[in-house]
């Protein structure tokens, strides 16, 4: 652990912000005082003697007010949750900009000093997720849900990208297949292996025979492929099963509006996270997704455009229930018609879409996540 402490400054300080730069083998603080003398800074293990450490350290200036904290969802999740369970105010600090940097340098100490000064002007004051709750468990099954269903969508192009550059006969016999048929007929595929080597350092990898041609190869490939896509079904369909129960217990509310399947209401569960009163209003979500309006006016021009910032899985997951909406609901196609006779645009139409949409969203998230669930 490396140290610089101000002795005089420390003497003299009231309360104390702390500043953390996290990374994933070391965390780097700095404390200030409340006029934003810097009292001192020290790097600390990424372990949770080493959170204990850190927590120390800042509370030896003085009483602790908050510390604000980069990355609190990745090098900064184990930090955050030792500084909440033992009741310090976290702050949810963004990475100084590159303007900022290149007028004031770069290093580890620089950065824990940046978010100390953040937390403490007010400049900074997202409260960070905690955690501990079902909304989390939700998050990380869909992290691997997702990667499966990434997975699959890449052996699925590769199976057939090779199906297209195989020999005509078997082309042939599969080009006009799809889905599990497809799938059932790859799998089936038997390559054809002629003797195996008997002497060389190589003979006894090659047991089973060597490939006789290219289109045993071909085969062979296929099978494996064609097993890898049956797999990952499997193992997307048990996240599913694990998913369902976890979902409808905790957003029977927000399942029940309009266009909310299971897959969008676990991305904005995601989102809100297991504490949505860290989110100060329904505006404050909207922007958390990407949908809060942003004035475009110029001139005698008065108008909004879409918010391409926020989370944009969540912003995708309200595109996806108002292009529900437009399809299957006939209010919503009735406002599109409406809006369009005033001029508006698809886009504009979308955008004002998506912000109606978010605000329900966040009032049922507030039902769903402020009532205990039941057990």
């Amino acid at each position: 652990m490396t140290m610089v402490t101000d002795p005089v400054a420390a003497a003299q300080v009231l309360a104390v912000t702390g500043g953390v730069d996290t990374h994933a083998e070391v965390h780097v603080a700095a404390a200030i005082d409340a006029v934003g003398r810097e009292l001192g800074h020290a790097s600390f293990a990424t372990t949770p003697a080493g959170y204990a450490a850190l927590l120390a350290w800042l509370e030896s200036f003085g009483p602790l007010e908050r510390v604000g904290v980069e990355g609190t969802g990745v090098y900064g999740a184990g930090l955050t949750r030792v500084l909440q369970a033992a009741g310090v105010r976290v702050i949810e600090v963004d990475r100084p900009d590159r303007k900022a940097r290149r007028y004031q340098g770069k290093s580890d100490p620089i950065d824990a000093y940046a978010a100390a000064r953040a937390a403490l002007s007010g400049r900074a004051a997202g409260t960070p997720k905690t955690r501990t709750g079902s909304v989390e468990m939700i998050r990380t099954l869909r992290v691997a849900r997702a990667g499966a269903v990434k997975a699959k969508a890449v052996a699925w192009n590769q199976l057939k990208a090779l199906i297209k550059t195989a020999p005509e006969d078997l082309r042939e016999r599969l080009r006009a297949l799809d889905g599990a048929a497809l799938l059932d007929a790859c799998v089936a595929l038997r390559a054809a292996r002629g003797p195996a080597p008997e002497h060389g350092p190589h003979a006894k990898r090659h047991r089973p025979g060597v490939l006789a041609d290219p289109t045993a190869a071909c085969k062979r490939s296929l099978a494996v492929l064609a097993r890898r896509v049956r797999a990952l079904e499997a193992e997307i369909t048990d996240l599913d099963n694990d998913l369902e129960p976890l979902i409808v217990a905790t957003a029977p509310t927000l399942l029940g509006l309009y266009g909310v399947g299971l897959d969008v209401a676990g991305q904005l569960l995601a989102t809100a996270g297991d504490n949505p009163d860290r989110l100060a209003s329904e505006a404050a979500f909207a922007h958390l997704c990407g949908v809060a309006p942003i004035p475009a006016s110029s001139g005698k021009t008065e108008r909004h455009r879409l918010n391409r910032g926020g989370d944009r899985h969540a912003n995708n997951a309200l595109w996806r229930i108002a292009m529900t909406r437009l399809r299957y609901d006939p209010a919503t196609r009735e406002y599109r018609d409406r809006r369009a006779k005033e001029q508006k645009t698809n886009k504009d139409i979308l955008r004002c879409l998506k912000r109606y949409i978010a605000r329900e969203v966040h009032r049922a998230l507030m039902a769903d996540l402020t009532t205990p669930s039941p057990t």
